[in-house]
């Protein structure tokens, strides 16, 4: 096995260059994300600070998006406008709020800029919508 993947590097320094390239950049974005702020939350951890925290639960899609289907008593506010609605959201940094996207790039952005204002706990839905229905969730119209 050992002199096989010898080989294979030996054949192929263009592949293996390009595979120790792509291992490092995720270690690098790992070390990134970590040291910039919280992991995105699965729905599961999500429901259990609706639950637990009553947190508050932030959809920052487009507001057509929104129209179509949103997490129950979501608060609308659009990535583009988060920093100047933060207080829209809750008066009090210390709440916990939930930020979710369509499929999970867009919330970590919206999470960094609300703890950039002072919020503590916030958090993003980690694969957006998409995976909160994907795990069965309900959404809703209202």
């Amino acid at each position: 096995m050992l002199q096989q993947i010898q080989e294979f590097i030996v054949n192929h320094p263009f592949l293996w260059s390009a595979l120790v390239i792509v291992l490092i950049a995720l270690a690098v974005n790992e070390v990134y994300r970590l040291m910039k702020g919280h992991r995105p939350i699965p729905a599961t951890e999500a429901v259990r600070l609706m639950n637990t925290d009553d947190a508050v639960v932030v959809d920052t899609r487009s507001a057509a998006d929104y129209k179509k289907n949103h997490i129950l008593n979501a608060v609308h506010v659009p990535m583009a406008g988060i920093e100047e609605r933060a207080g829209e959201i809750t008066k009090k940094t210390d709440r916990t709020i939930i930020c979710y996207c369509g499929i999970g790039n867009v919330a970590p952005q919206a999470a960094n800029k609300l703890r950039r204002k002072g919020y503590t706990r916030v958090y993003a839905l980690k694969g957006g919508i998409n995976a909160w229905q994907a795990d069965g969730l309900p959404v809703t119209r209202k």
